[in-house]
């Protein structure tokens, strides 16, 4: 059996709706990955998470060193992986964190119960630390594989395909998209005699919003540059309306800091509205100096104790945590 090299499915001639489709087993790329590498055009696939933590399963029995990969508005949910291989951490995506934070101190900030032994940031697009991080693989890896493993658009096969450009001869390039479900297997990249990078798929955040927007919400959701905290003053009892998705009616004065994609417009209403009241509505008591956490979306700081009313899809998870900054 043949895999894609764009996506780890097993690549089959007989069914156009089925993954790894192709209509010559000589080719090495699925039908859906040509179409997304070459034409932008993406076939969503829906996997039951199960199928990707039965994979973790299969990772663990190894105790091969497992590159965990997050970033900087999805952290919260690492907390409820349970792998125990010996996890480098690394917070991806260095270019959209405000440049004003100490990465070290928001590395130190990631709480989980992993087997964690070291923590770096980096940036795939600036080539950040990627020399530190091949270093720190060659320093931990048990055998010539390693696993890269990350939830949905954590930034995990964009990072191993700079990789490969920086330091490998290896021509192979792995599907990335913006959407979930992209990677569909464990895809194996070898960068030297010594070093075989594993990518697998991304894992399915339950109750995140990335799985319950449409392609164009999404594209603005997900940041591509860095981001520029917005501080409002808020009084009691307003509203905000941030990019027509969801809408904040805050109880209690305080100020708030919003760190999420600067594409989303937010507006502010001092009289009642109607608009997306029509929505589910979830009540969120925060204390000050904490954040109230919308999972895939980003964090909102509140300098006081407040309560905001967040109408939003109930499918999308809201935490509170002490805050990040």
């Amino acid at each position: 059996m043949t895999k894609c090299l764009g996506c780890g499915a097993i690549l089959q001639s007989d069914d156009k709706n089925k993954e790894g489709y192709v209509n010559d087993l000589e080719k090495t790329l699925c039908e859906r990955c040509f179409r997304i590498q070459n034409y932008s055009e993406y076939k969503y696939l829906n996997k039951d998470n199960a199928y990707y933590l039965n994979i973790l399963k299969k990772i663990e029995k190894t105790n091969d060193l497992v590159i965990l990969v997050t970033d900087f508005l999805n952290m919260e949910s690492l907390h409820e992986l349970k792998i125990s291989n010996p996890i480098l951490l690394v917070l991806a995506k260095r270019d959209i964190i405000p440049r004003s934070l100490d990465e070290n101190k928001l590395l130190m900030k990631i709480k989980t119960n992993l087997n964690i032994i070291d923590r770096l940031v980096v940036s795939s697009i600036n080539n950040y630390n990627l020399d530190l991080l091949l270093a720190k693989i060659n320093k931990y890896k048990t055998s010539n594989k390693v696993y890269v493993v990350g939830y949905t658009n954590a930034g995990k096969s964009t990072l191993i395909n700079k990789l490969i450009k920086n330091y490998s001869n290896n021509k192979q390039t792995i599907t990335t998209s913006i959407l979930p479900s992209t990677t569909l297997d464990l895809i194996e990249v070898k960068l030297n005699d010594n070093l075989t990078i594993v990518d697998t798929p991304g894992l399915l955040d339950n109750g995140n919003i990335v799985l319950n927007v449409k392609d164009d919400m999404l594209k603005r959701i997900l940041p591509k540059k860095e981001i520029k905290p917005i501080v409002l003053q808020i009084k009691e009892n307003q509203t905000l309306i941030v990019g027509n998705l969801f809408r904040l009616d805050v109880q209690k004065g305080t100020n708030l800091i919003f760190y999420l994609s600067n594409d989303l417009k937010i507006e502010r209403y001092y009289k009642d509205t109607s608009k997306l009241k029509n929505k589910p509505v979830q009540t969120v008591k925060i204390k000050a100096n904490f954040d109230m956490v919308i999972k895939g979306l980003g964090f909102i700081k509140t300098t006081n104790d407040t309560e905001i009313k967040v109408y939003i899809t109930d499918k999308v998870k809201i935490e509170t945590r002490e805050s990040l900054i």
